[in-house]
């Protein structure tokens, strides 16, 4: 009998790579754990559910861009908060959340993604909704936040480390998309 093998690498998916280091580049530290679905301190660190938590459809990618979404919605105050500031008991802040999903509608549709990097949970429907210009004029108040919020993402600190992982995560797309089954998130590439 030979000698175990030693083993000194691990496999990581390589999306989560992609959206873990972002988070860590903009000031995020990600943890995951049982006991949140999502949830932000205030202070640096994003609690995230493991992904047995997770529908079929989601992915850490996902979650980590709606969570910077929000922070963009949010900006500096909200990003001191709990939560960012939000309630999720009921809909006083539904506004705001519909702001958070039409960002991450435009970041992610400008590269493909949007189905594979949409919001998940009870906001799906609004998000599946929304026109393929989700900053086009309209009477959705969401909508004014939702382009400050944009101009922030693709002008302000964090613009280039949001186009970076959002150009990577779309060439791992593409290439995916040539290999995966019809009900694959992957052949969701647009």
């Amino acid at each position: 009998m030979s000698p175990p093998r030693a083993i000194d690498a691990r496999y990581e998916d390589p999306v989560d790579l992609i959206w873990l280091a972002t988070a860590r580049r903009l000031g995020l530290e990600v943890v995951r754990a049982s006991d949140a679905y999502a949830s932000w301190d205030g202070q640096g660190t994003l609690t995230l559910a493991k992904d047995a938590e997770f529908d079929p459809d989601d992915c850490l990618a996902q979650m980590i861009l709606h969570e910077l979404c929000h922070a963009l919605v949010e900006g500096p105050e909200g990003r001191a908060r709990m939560d960012w500031g939000l309630e999720n008991v009921d809909d006083r802040d539904a506004v705001r959340e519909h702001a958070a999903d039409r960002l991450q509608a435009a970041l992610a549709g400008r590269h493909g993604l949007r189905r594979i990097l949409a919001v998940t949970t009870d906001w799906r429907a609004y998000y599946d909704a929304l026109p393929e210009d989700p900053l086009a004029d309209g009477d959705d108040p969401a909508i004014p936040l939702a382009r400050a919020a944009f101009a922030e993402a693709t002008e302000g600190p964090w613009a280039r480390a949001l186009e970076a992982a959002l150009e990577a995560t779309a060439r791992i797309a593409r290439a995916a998309a040539a290999f995966a089954s019809e009900d694959s998130l992957w052949s969701r590439t647009e």
